[in-house]
């Protein structure tokens, strides 16, 4: 039996330890913040709800970014025991030129909206961690001033072909000037998707001040703030910049682009070339055949056509198939490391991540990208540490299952 005496307080005391408070409120949130999701979570209290759902929506009833991040939870590891795994080097090749890790921060739209710093914070920090930094042809800093924000990093750039194709091609034009590498030439989007929470939010470009927007704007007049005391909004394509943000998509992208705008770009850009949107094995093969240097398999993040192929399933046969000669990247879903480690081992070259950069920019600004950074970062080296992968080409498929959820019933 336990013997039981009074504590003396000197025993007590042992335990007690006092942390010195964080009087920045930024960086004891970020600092909290331990996973994406966390960061999402504080992006949602700061944000205006038509910013933050613009984000954090996709179209129609919001399947396919639903079934992108259960594929990746559906993942099985398959660890290797009693390696030494004491340093790992998350290195990742693409494009044939380094990043330190294997995922760079993909192309997203209206990104001053959801924070003023937009795209010169998440430049800046992809150049601080020595990842890819990418641009949208619908984004709010112009090329040149991503090539400022990241001077020596390496900056890639997407290409909507628009109606007006002299815009797409100037585009192209300044991107290859300012020393932009790798072009993204974009082929899900002949015309917007049907995205029901903006317009059921009334999202518009720029914001309209009505008593909906004032009432949630509330809470929050940091952002109003921040909105109104920072330089106009611009985009590096759009001149005309009122109505719904379906109406500028569809405005800006043409259904009728073809193979033909295809060749058109290749012979204007100098760099490497990469489609992204591609959705089924026959494409990726039509490309691959094509030349192209790379590959990227993606549903726009479920903002396009719901009930879309998962670019995560798609991967093993396209990676098999292709990957020899093309670069296969993934994106759409990654919210975890472990996602990135899992599509690295099942062939992707490299990933990209477009919501979970945004998460971080809404909680905290650049911080808080540096912070979104950090916790993927900090979670790929963990999973392979786990795993017993000292590389990324280490991994491979045998370290993950796939686990079948959705399975095709049989034609006929």
């Amino acid at each position: 039996m336990v013997q039981r005496r009074f504590p003396k307080p000197v025993d007590v005391f042992e335990y007690l330890q006092f942390k010195k408070p964080q009087l920045d409120r930024k960086k004891a949130r970020l600092d909290a913040a331990l996973t994406i999701e966390d960061l999402r979570r504080i992006a949602k209290r700061r944000t205006p709800a038509a910013a933050f759902d613009y984000t954090d929506g996709s179209a129609e009833a919001e399947i396919s970014i639903k079934r992108a991040r259960q594929a990746f939870r559906d993942v099985e590891f398959h660890p290797q025991v009693l390696r030494d795994v004491a340093h790992v080097d998350t290195a990742a090749t693409v494009f044939g030129a380094p990043s330190a890790m294997p995922f760079g921060i993909a192309p997203t739209g209206f990104t001053r909206l959801m924070q003023t710093e937009g795209e010169t914070a998440g430049a800046g920090a992809a150049a601080a961690a020595g990842i890819p930094f990418t641009l949208s042809t619908l984004g709010t800093n112009s090329v040149e001033g991503v090539k400022a924000a990241n001077p020596h990093g390496r900056n890639w750039f997407q290409l909507y072909v628009m109606r007006q194709r002299e815009i797409s091609y100037g585009l192209v034009e300044r991107a290859a000037q300012a020393g932009f590498e790798t072009l993204f030439f974009t082929v899900d989007t002949p015309v917007a998707g049907n995205r029901l929470r903006d317009r059921r939010n009334g999202f518009s470009i720029p914001p309209q001040l009505t008593v909906r927007t004032i009432a949630d704007a509330l809470p929050r007049p940091w952002w109003w703030i921040d909105f109104l005391t920072t330089p106009k909004l611009e985009f590096a394509s759009l001149s005309d910049t009122g109505g719904t943000v379906g109406d500028l998509l569809d405005m800006a992208m043409d259904p009728t682009i073809s193979f033909e705008d295809l060749k058109v770009i290749r012979d204007l850009w100098p760099g490497k070339l990469a489609i992204k949107g591609v959705q089924t094995l026959e494409d990726a093969k039509t490309f691959a055949d094509l030349g192209v240097d790379g590959i990227v398999l993606s549903n726009h993040g479920g903002r396009q056509l719901d009930r879309a192929p998962i670019p995560f399933h798609l991967l093993p046969e396209v990676a098999r198939e292709v990957g020899r000669d093309t670069d296969v990247i993934v994106d759409t879903g990654i919210m975890n490391g472990a996602d990135v480690v899992a599509s690295i081992a099942l062939g992707a070259k490299f990933t990209l991540i477009g919501r979970a950069y945004l998460y971080g920019l809404m909680a905290g600004g650049r911080a808080g990208v540096d912070r979104a950074i950090a916790i993927l970062s900090d979670q790929v080296v963990r999973t392979m540490k786990l795993l017993g992968a000292h590389s990324l080409e280490e991994l491979t498929p045998a370290h993950v299952t796939q686990l079948e959820r959705l399975v095709p019933r049989a034609r006929g």
